[in-house]
């Protein structure tokens, strides 16, 4: 089982950018494919990236593609979102996410959430 810790959130202006951070513990972090998910009040819950386990893959929705970009380090067992020219239909707690089976299927293990809230 893997814990996870999310943390960057904030409020920011259109146009702006703000990393999201995601810290694991428990069992190897490298076992896991990982993802970022939103939710807007009242809601549901919503894809936003993917990435494999070793990193040499990604995955987007079509709504952040280009703007936002995953990543992760495998030594320091954190998964990063970079979001770039935020947008008011940002807002949203963001989730991170641990996958034991694909990148786009079998997320289980969830974090608190850190909330984004972009001004227009």
């Amino acid at each position: 089982q893997v814990q996870l810790v999310e943390s960057g959130g904030g409020l920011v202006q259109a146009g702006g950018s703000l990393r999201l951070s995601c810290a694991a513990s428990g069992r190897t972090f490298s076992s896991y494919a990982m993802g970022w998910f939103r939710q807007a009040p009242g809601k549901e819950r919503l894809f936003v990236a993917a990435i494999s386990r070793s990193g040499g893959s990604t995955y987007y929705a079509n709504s952040v593609k280009g703007r936002f970009t995953i990543s992760r380090d495998n030594v320091r067992n954190t998964v990063y979102l970079q979001m770039n020219s935020l947008k008011p239909e940002d807002t949203a707690a963001y989730y991170c996410s641990a996958s034991e089976a694909t990148l786009v299927s079998g997320y289980k293990y969830w974090g608190q959430g850190t909330q984004v809230t972009v001004s227009s």
